[in-house]
């Protein structure tokens, strides 16, 4: 296989899996509401595992391309900005610990009673902490923006 050809198909990947991430964030912070019931706690255990799989391809594509795509990885691994970026993946991750934490209490609880619903402040504290991971998660592609456009935050 031609190798702008590769590189331009890991491009693909990456963006489609951080599309991904993002696209199941959102339903994840469109399904946390003040009550949620069973069937909701259940299906927000299954968009967080997803979720967690989607950022996963997104670590790995962004690896393939560091380590094997055409600028190499001296070009990434000397960048500022590309540590920024990896920086915020890092962030987003922890941010997402707690969230996910929550979802699986929850199932569980709603699995032995199927009337479970979290306290309010409860679901309140996780909105807040989709919202602070989605907001993170936003900055990634001005940071590949700013790589791309040969920025590297070493002043002029």
């Amino acid at each position: 296989m031609n190798a702008l050809l590769f590189d331009s198909l890991l491009a693909y990947a990456h963006f489609v899996a951080l599309i991904g991430t993002a696209c199941l964030l959102v339903a994840e912070l469109l399904l946390v509401r003040p009550i949620l019931r069973a069937d909701a706690l259940h299906r927000l255990r299954t968009l967080d595992g997803l979720y967690g799989g989607f950022a996963v391809l997104t670590l790995v594509t962004g690896g393939l391309r560091l380590f094997m795509g055409l600028k190499g990885s001296a070009y990434y691994l000397s960048n500022p900005v590309f540590h920024a970026k990896f920086t915020l993946f890092v962030l987003v991750g922890l941010v997402s610990i707690l969230p996910t934490l929550r979802f699986l209490q929850w199932s569980k609880a709603a699995k032995a009673d199927a009337a479970f619903t979290p306290p309010a402040d409860a679901v309140q504290r996780v909105r807040r902490w989709l919202l602070i991971e989605l907001h993170l998660l936003a900055l990634i592609p001005l940071a590949a923006t700013l790589m791309a456009h040969g920025i590297t935050g070493r002043g002029a």
